[in-house]
């Protein structure tokens, strides 16, 4: 297992162009097998499950679609990727959305991937922080500066009554091995961990317990998210991609799908899936994460509740990341498709 899992990741200024060739949709029109990007924060294949299941067992490919993924450093180069067009698609956190909102990019999130929390707080087994106040003074290491954690992180801090730079400092120490060897030089004293970073750190011998209040593990993480004109364009588009991914959900939370889903996954991340029983462990964190509570389960797979959106909108702007309210805040995620894509 290598510190830092990697795909290969191609130069976008040379993907622009291609990309403008190959999506040049008729409106409404899904050729057979249109090519598209997904742009993702993180190159773990397990983090993004259903869509390798929907790849491996050919759901885009009936739904007429050709999809590459490109991984990319956080939320931010996401949104970046799919402001220049050169991805359809993107997997951003919430967080990072409301922001680009603001700033007047037309992205709108369409499937709650993780509608329980992918980041956690977390901290050395022996230390002596219980809770976030307890951080006061101290470095929070964080993936990337603008990552989705972030977001996540400092509302945390500022419901406890701190202030970025005054209480506390964020400190980009990336993610998986490398966040481990920071720790392990005490160059930071807690972390942001998604689930694959906490598996890795887990798997590299760091003990480690997570600190994150019990009303945070509510606030959801990642999804999937289109521009507005790009739905306009391509109308067809978000729902022949959900429908895909709802069906690779599905087989993907399947026990009896377990060592298909792992093989699918290792496809798209071979050095993830060298070591099986901690690919095993991470899937399970995943299919975790990916699981509505019993409160949301009946409204399908990809629904946002509007109210766990208010709640980070309003933490957002508490915290100083949005300048003023968003309104509406419908304009920031919409739930129109989760019917159709959830149907039998």
């Amino acid at each position: 297992m290598t510190d830092r899992m990697k795909l290969t990741r191609r130069s976008f200024g040379a993907l622009a162009a291609a990309t403008a060739a190959a999506t040049a949709f008729r409106p409404g029109i899904l050729r057979a097998q249109t090519a598209v990007t997904l742009a993702v924060p993180n190159p773990s294949a397990l983090t993004w499950m259903p869509y390798w299941v929907a790849v491996g067992e050919g759901y885009f490919e009936e739904e007429g679609l050709s999809l590459t993924l490109e991984a990319v450093d956080g939320s931010s180069s996401v949104l970046q990727a799919m402001s220049a067009g050169q991805a359809q698609i993107g997997a951003p956190g919430p967080g990072p959305v409301l922001g680009a909102r603001a700033r007047e990019l037309d992205v709108k999130f369409i499937y709650n991937l993780y509608p329980k929390s992918v980041f956690g707080l977390l901290v050395k087994e022996e230390s002596p922080y219980q809770t976030p106040q307890d951080l006061k003074g101290t470095i929070v290491g964080v993936g990337t500066a603008d990552g989705a954690e972030v977001a996540f992180i400092r509302a945390i801090m500022t419901d406890a009554g701190m202030a970025e730079g005054a209480d506390y400092t964020f400190l980009p120490v990336g993610d998986g091995g490398t966040a481990a060897v920071a720790f392990l030089r005490d160059e930071v004293n807690s972390y942001a961990g998604a689930v694959s970073d906490a598996a890795i750190l887990r798997a590299r011998g760091l003990n480690l317990r997570e600190i994150t209040p019990e009303g945070y593990l509510g606030f959801f993480g990642n999804g999937f998210a289109m521009l507005e004109s790009q739905m306009a364009a391509t109308p067809e588009l978000a729902p022949a991609f959900g429908r895909a991914i709802v069906r690779g959900t599905r087989f993907g939370i399947d026990p009896a799908n377990l060592d298909a889903t792992l093989f699918h996954c290792a496809a798209g991340n071979p050095q993830e899936g060298e070591d099986k029983e901690f690919a095993a462990s991470l899937l399970a964190g995943v299919i975790d994460r990916i699981t509505p509570t019993a409160a949301f389960m009946p409204q399908g797979w990809g629904y946002q509740p509007p109210e766990h959106w208010q709640m980070i909108h309003d933490s957002a702007v508490e915290a100083g990341a949005l300048e003023q309210p968003l309104d509406p805040l419908t304009q920031v995620y919409t739930n129109e498709f989760v019917e159709g894509w959830n149907a039998p």
